[in-house]
């Protein structure tokens, strides 16, 4: 099987924010200008988006969550977008995202992956959500804006 057979279409949301107001971007390495949360697919061992949440943590930031990642009982179901396409098998036509938030006390030094991401940021609440390029990834930010 080719490495798209291999892709699930499911995959995790991770907002990573402070109690004193920034919320943690990541500035993709293979598109320009594209900043998102901590995203990421779910590998087909691993049984709960739970288990991907803290793993996609791990790798893209090198935080732990420790038992510290809220599942905030979201899912979204929305179409691939053309370019993110090649990653999936030809029939798989839509995602399945699971959302989890990880509140930490004030912004930290993290280590990002560079063969992902080619920067990062704490940003402003809405100005992250300014900045992100997925509708749900701004969704989720502003809700935790006003839900913490």
């Amino acid at each position: 099987m080719g490495e798209r057979a291999h892709r699930r279409p499911e995959s995790v949301l991770v907002v990573v924010y402070t109690r004193t107001g920034s919320v943690l971007l990541l500035k993709r390495a293979d598109v320009p200008d594209f900043w998102q949360s901590v995203t990421g697919g779910m590998k087909w061992d691993e049984a709960e988006p739970m288990e991907a949440a803290e793993r996609e943590l791990r790798e893209e930031t090198g935080l732990t969550a420790a038992g510290r990642l809220r599942d905030l009982g979201l899912v979204f179901r929305y179409p691939l977008l053309p370019q993110w396409r090649h990653r999936y098998a030809p029939e798989v036509k839509e995602n399945t995202e699971y959302v989890f938030s990880l509140a930490l006390p004030a912004e930290t030094d993290i280590t990002i992956n560079p063969a992902e991401h080619a920067g990062y940021g704490w940003f402003p609440f809405d100005a992250a959500a300014g900045k992100v390029a997925s509708w749900t990834n701004r969704e989720v930010i502003l809700m935790l804006k006003t839900q913490g």
